[in-house]
């Protein structure tokens, strides 16, 4: 993980100056573009880290050695359900949820709702029924 932990390191010595040449631009009245350049800052500088801690946690990949080879990579690379309709379903409850904010803010409350009946049965998918483990 190093070329993704410098890649997004890196992000924090752009991003920063970015922000500075902006607010010196704009004459320090255009809050939103300078705050929204110190959060991409803040949040490149927290991917960095996240990545450098697991990488130095997990080790190193094939893809970080010069030597490794594309089948080193192969095998199980985690757990995920191909069959569950959950994040369709909480895809869903966001959609009504911007439809909300565009049309009337009482149809967030009904999409909050969908999300919550949604996020709960994704995460307890594999707790109950036929997968329950």
């Amino acid at each position: 993980m190093k070329v993704e932990t410098y890649l997004f390191s890196l992000g924090i010595f752009f991003f920063l100056p970015a922000a500075i040449v902006y607010g010196f631009m704009t004459g320090w009245g255009e809050w939103v573009g300078i705050i929204g350049l110190l959060l991409v800052t803040g949040l490149s500088g927290m991917i960095g880290f996240y990545l450098g801690f697991t990488g130095r946690r997990v080790g190193a990949r094939p893809e970080d050695r010069l030597d490794g080879e594309i089948h080193e990579g192969s095998g199980e690379q985690g757990h995920f359900s191909p069959w569950s309709w959950w994040p369709l379903f909480l895809g869903a409850a966001c959609a009504v949820g911007f439809l909300g904010l565009a049309i009337d803010f009482w149809i967030v409350y009904i999409a909050a709702g969908m999300a919550v009946i949604a996020l709960v049965g994704w995460v307890y998918e594999y707790s109950r029924g036929e997968h329950a483990h």
